[in-house]
């Protein structure tokens, strides 16, 4: 679907983790890390190897984002008041192709992110073709009339390997989201535990 999609469970594979919980995944079977040196034992993690850990399972869970773009998402919610591990994740989740994926729309965040790339995706009536946009609470997003039928929708919404998060409301009939809130840790149906405040520290260095 996107530029790598090839490549989600090489992320799996790469972290040990299955970290959006799809049964397809390699982890299910082999929980040991891709290559020749995959099955090494590996030493105990030091706290800079946790941290990175931390930051790279949650950079992967949004569709690999660039260092750049993580960064500069960390960044907004350190200058945010509040809890900065928290603000990460509100920010995070109200990215528009994160709402695309939580919404049930398509049945990943990869996908998510090339279904508003190709133009897919209205938000309040009007065309948003930029993964990262800020949605906001109260904001609508919809699947444009003409993709309504696609069959990559339409499995996605009937799909039971997830569910959809209370601060999202949506109508399947209509192909309709509104982002009701923005979220903290607790709300995010992660797969695998996430630990922002890891990420924080990294940074933080």
């Amino acid at each position: 679907m996107s530029k790598r999609h090839s490549a989600k469970y090489k992320i799996d594979r790469r972290l040990g983790e299955n970290i959006w919980g799809r049964p397809k995944s390699p982890v299910n079977k082999r929980e040991y890390g891709p290559g020749q040196h995959g099955q090494r034992r590996k030493g105990k993690m030091t706290d800079y190897g946790q941290q990175l850990r931390a930051k790279q399972k949650l950079k992967g869970y949004y569709g690999d984002l660039s260092e750049k773009q993580f960064r500069k998402i960390y960044e907004e919610a350190n200058r945010r008041k509040g809890d900065t591990s928290e603000n990460l994740i509100g920010l995070l989740e109200s990215r528009l192709d994160a709402i695309v994926y939580r919404a049930k729309f398509v049945p990943t965040p990869f996908a998510a992110r090339q279904f508003v790339n190709h133009g897919h995706v209205l938000v309040n009536g009007r065309r948003v073709n930029i993964p990262s946009f800020r949605v906001r609470p109260g904001d609508v997003i919809e699947v444009k009339e003409k993709s309504k039928q696609l069959a990559l929708v339409l499995e996605a919404a009937q799909s039971a390997e997830r569910d959809v998060p209370d601060y999202v409301e949506v109508d399947h009939n209509k192909m309709t989201a509104k982002y009701v809130r923005t979220p903290v840790l607790g709300d995010v149906p992660y797969a695998v535990q996430m630990e922002p405040n890891l990420v924080v520290e990294f940074y933080s260095r």
